[in-house]
């Protein structure tokens, strides 16, 4: 949209200030996001909201597509790569009018498209303004057709037999790897994982088949099943693109590549691993360009983001991101590191790897093989001047004694941790060798966390929680019901008046927005252990975990599994995903 017209729309109908919009405007270039999605992000207003306020502002209907179900000959009118370039879909068709969902009503190229599809059907066209994640809903209906694709372009043209690729022939594997069927396969492979928003793929080969699986929201699911001897012309393909070696087979490779488009900017970085039936190749899916994150998103309770927000403002100190691998600690950094960044600030980070990029901190990765380490990386660093360090892990010794006394000597020291829990951190850095006194006085915050899915909001439904249940769960998780209703009224997640018989928990029943699961994103569930003067005094005196955790929770803290069970009560979540989360 034009900015000077947004400006207005926003001025016009109170969203902000004509200050407050210049300055929103400015930021929102540095991140290079668009103003309309800084605006979301801060949470000044909801999405459906603004759209719906610049709809009427520029005097067109709004359409929320979220649920609705296009005919597949309707919505193919505009090809998929096409819609999905110019932001707009067909949603809705009769005798005399095509019904057109849009981003952007004054994007030229998106009206000459428009033009052409009326003078394609002899039909009108009325344009509807959609939200981006309206648009989305109906953009990933395209993806029906993914099996469809995928067969079609396995008989496009016969790839050479399997027992001719076995030879080894570099000049064959690479001649198969530019096929135009085994290219189509893989774009279409990575094309659908970044529109399904998946984390990794894995390309797995089996007896008689390749098995293709998708990590989305922290669970793997089957997508595919391609025949056997497609596998060398698709690992031949992946290895061309990663810049490996293609006429190695014995030994695991690692590489990188990148994909672009208007809409996106993925890194794909790239495992092959040599198994038993083949090749097996695992990307992870990393965005250049992801959303900008808040505190506020992550899902810390009020009083965790309270005690959080109190920390980093601290000008010195070390502040502690722990859980197993997967739990979200990164994001949890990288929205801690969008609060610090400002233009007085020197930050600097040390990261392996490098999954976002933020305009205005130094970023670097670090090669092993090179002898750059986070050790060695840290103490470079140090020499750089900065006043915030950022090291992606605490590994050893060597790194945590330079991490801490970093944070000794006037830096504040972001890092993560591989613990259960918030409380066992601090015994783990004995363990490492770091003295008790340095972190007593340095280490000022601990946050542990888990990552589970949310309860899809189109299917979310109530019902009450069944004594057996209750029953086989506090068996399960040693954990007492009653108690569990004191955090709860202490929590005000519940009125005093509510017992055991009246606790309504939710659930999805499952519908076409969440593919059938009941179940759609993720949240974080959190252990924010604030390192208090009892706190420290235990840690002089090598107190054990469970001393510190009990001080801990006397002080206030509530355990992830506290935590869990009031997102689960408050519809956030559900019970079962707080045991799986539980169990890790």
């Amino acid at each position: 949209m034009d900015e000077e017209k947004f400006k207005k729309i926003v001025i016009d109908n109170g969203i902000l200030s004509k200050e407050e919009i210049e300055k929103l405007i400015t930021e929102a270039k540095t991140h290079k996001i668009s103003p309309e999605q800084y605006l979301i992000n801060k949470g000044i207003i909801t999405e459906d909201l603004l759209y719906k306020t610049i709809a009427s502002s520029l005097n067109v209907s709004f359409i929320d597509l979220k649920g609705k179900i296009i005919d597949p000959k309707v919505l193919f009118l505009i090809p998929e790569e096409m819609a999905r370039t110019h932001s707009l879909v067909v949603f809705e068709k009769d005798e005399k009018e095509l019904k057109i969902a849009t981003l952007d009503l004054e994007n030229l190229e998106s009206l000459q498209i428009i033009e052409f599809i009326k003078r394609k059907t002899n039909l009108e066209a009325k344009i509807y303004l959609t939200s981006p994640s309206s648009l989305e809903s109906a953009l990933r209906q395209y993806t029906k057709e993914f099996e469809k694709k995928i067969k079609g372009f396995l008989e496009e043209g016969k790839i050479e037999e399997t027992e001719k690729i076995k030879k080894k022939d570099k000049v064959l594997e690479e001649e198969i790897a530019k096929s135009p069927s085994v290219i189509k396969i893989v774009d279409t492979l990575l094309e659908y994982a970044i529109t399904k928003n998946a984390s990794d793929i894995h390309i797995e080969p089996e007896e008689k088949n390749v098995l293709i699986r998708y990590r989305i929201d922290g669970i793997l699911r089957e997508i595919t099943r391609l025949p056997k001897n497609m596998l060398p012309g698709i690992v031949a393909r992946i290895k061309i693109l990663s810049n490996l070696k293609i006429d190695e087979h014995q030994i695991p490779q690692d590489g990188r590549f990148k994909i672009s488009s208007p809409k996106y900017e993925v890194s794909f970085r790239v495992s092959v691993f040599p198994v038993l039936e083949g090749e097996k190749i695992v990307m992870r899916l990393l965005k250049e360009k992801g959303e900008i994150l808040t505190l506020e998103k992550l899902g810390l309770l009020p009083k965790q983001l309270e005690i959080v927000k109190r920390n980093i403002k601290r000008p010195y100190g070390m502040i502690l991101v722990t859980g197993p691998t997967g739990s979200g600690k990164t994001s949890t950094l990288y929205a801690i590191l969008n609060v610090l960044n400002t233009p007085q600030v020197n930050i600097m980070t040390i990261e392996d790897p490098i999954e976002y990029r933020i305009p205005g901190i130094n970023q670097a990765q670090v090669k092993p093989r090179l002898g750059f380490t986070f050790a060695t990386g840290l103490r470079s660093i140090l020499r750089q001047n900065p006043d915030i360090i950022m090291v992606g892990e605490i590994r050893d010794e060597e790194t945590a004694n330079i991490a801490i006394n970093a944070a000794m000597t006037g830096h504040l020291v972001l890092s993560t941790l591989h613990t259960n829990d918030a409380p066992s951190a601090l015994p783990r850095l004995l363990d490492m060798g770091v003295l008790p006194y340095l972190i007593s006085s340095t280490v000022n915050l601990i946050i542990a966390q888990r990552l589970a899915r949310r309860i899809c909001r189109k299917c979310i439904e109530s019902y009450l929680l069944d004594k057996k249940i209750i029953q086989e769960i506090e068996k399960e998780l040693k954990i007492d019901f009653n108690k569990l209703l004191e955090v709860f009224k202490r929590e005000k997640v519940i009125s005093e008046k509510e017992s055991l018989e009246s606790l309504r928990f939710f659930r999805g029943r499952g519908c076409k927005e969440c593919d059938g699961e009941g179940l759609k994103g993720r949240v974080g569930i959190f252990e924010v252990l604030e390192v208090s003067k009892e706190i420290a005094k235990l840690i002089d005196k090598k107190a054990t975990t469970e001393e510190i955790k009990k001080q801990a929770i006397k002080e206030g803290m509530l355990t992830l599994l506290e935590d869990g069970f009031i997102k689960a009560k408050s519809g956030i979540t559900t019970i079962e995903e707080v045991l799986r989360v539980a169990k890790e």
